[in-house]
C-alpha cells in the first residue's frame, strides 16, 4: 500500500475540475454576452425588404454585399395582409445602396447557414438612409427538397416529358420545323 498518494491525487483532480468549470463559465459568459447582440452599433441605418420565403434566415443572420458582411438581420415579422415576411436589415452607413438593389436569401453551400445577399443595381438614386428605405426587388429562399423533386419528376425516364416522343406533339405544331430552317 502506498501512503499519502490518495490525498495528493484527490487535490490534483479537484484543481483540474475547478479549472474546467472556470473555463466553461467563461465560455458561457461570452455566449450570453454576445449571443443576443443584434442591435445596431455605431453608424448604421435600417431598411426593409419583403420576401415571399425567408426559410433559414433568423434575427442576427448576416447581410452580405459581394460576399462581405455589411450588416445583420434585425427583425422578421409577417404581414398578414400581403402574406409576406418583412425583414428589417441593419447596414453600415458606408454602404450607400442604389434604389434598384436586389436582395435574395442565399446559403453557404448545401449545409451552410442562410444569409441575405444584396446585389447593388446601376441606378444613380440611392435608398434613403434615414430608416424609411425599402428594397423593392427581392427573391426568397429556394427549398432544396422541392428543387430536387422537380428535377426527379422532370427526368423520370418514362418519356412523358419529352415532346418528341409523342407523335401528336408535332402534328398540332402551328410552326413546323421547316419554318425554323
Amino acid at each position: 500500500m502506498r501512503h499519502g498518494t490518495p490525498m495528493r491525487e484527490s487535490l490534483f483532480e479537484t484543481l483540474i475540475g475547478a479549472a474546467v468549470v472556470a473555463v466553461a463559465g467563461i465560455f458561457l459568459w461570452f455566449a450570453i454576452d454576445r449571443g443576443g447582440e443584434t442591435q445596431s452599433q455605431g453608424d448604421q441605418y435600417e431598411l426593409e425588404a419583403r420576401f415571399n420565403n425567408v426559410s433559414g434566415i433568423s434575427r442576427g443572420s448576416d447581410v452580405r454585399i459581394a460576399g462581405v458582411k455589411a450588416g445583420i438581420v434585425k427583425s422578421i415579422v409577417g404581414d398578414p395582409e400581403r402574406f409576406e415576411a418583412v425583414v428589417t436589415l441593419s447596414l453600415d452607413e458606408k454602404w450607400a445602396l442604389p434604389d434598384d438593389t436586389d436582395a435574395r436569401v442565399s446559403t453557404d453551400g448545401l449545409l451552410g447557414g442562410a444569409y441575405v445577399a444584396l446585389e447593388p443595381g446601376g441606378s444613380f438614386d440611392n435608398i434613403p438612409q434615414d430608416g424609411s428605405g425599402e428594397i423593392k426587388y427581392t427573391r426568397g429562399s429556394v427549398d432544396l427538397l422541392t428543387l430536387f423533386a422537380s428535377f426527379a419528376s422532370g427526368s423520370g425516364g418514362d418519356g412523358a416529358s419529352d415532346p418528341a416522343a409523342s407523335p401528336d406533339a408535332t402534328a398540332d405544331d402551328a410552326y413546323p420545323d421547316e419554318d425554323y430552317q
